[in-house]
């Protein structure tokens, strides 16, 4: 079963994913991670059904507006890859794009992706992202 993937898109999401202070530095990206509150602010906020959320950002740092577009542009490309089958239901994620991002060679940038999840302790294989859908546990 795909997981549902929804967006990130205002600040106080982002902050709010932020003040988790759960984050992996990687040379291709960083990823933050939070647990997904069911409280008011977070539905009124989001009123898809998603069963994850992502957030993509890039700072001045990374270049101009083309470099800092293509940038998050191959996150969304690394995330369509592995968030589908691998990524853990009930969370939101946000992805910064570094400067690196550009030009990290593709499947290097899809370990940085995968070692984060790892150490983030996010990363489900496809048989435990079945057997928790079938049970209906999240986490």
């Amino acid at each position: 079963m795909p997981t549902r993937v929804g967006r990130l898109r205002q600040r106080s999401q982002f902050l709010r994913v932020a003040a988790a202070r759960n984050k992996w530095v990687t040379p291709g990206l960083i990823l933050q991670a939070r647990t997904q509150a069911l409280n008011g602010a977070d539905l009124r906020l989001a009123p898809d059904d998603a069963d994850l959320r992502v957030g993509f950002t890039t700072s001045k740092k990374v270049g101009n507006a083309v470099a800092r577009n293509r940038a998050r542009r191959r996150l969304r490309a690394a995330v369509h890859d592995l968030f589908d089958r691998h990524a853990r239901s009930g969370m939101d994620y946000v992805l910064i794009g570094r400067r690196s991002t550009l030009d990290r060679p593709w499947n290097r940038l899809l370990q940085d992706l995968q070692q984060a999840m790892v150490k983030l302790d996010t990363w489900c294989d496809e048989t435990q992202t079945t057997v928790r859908a079938k049970t209906g546990q999240v986490g």
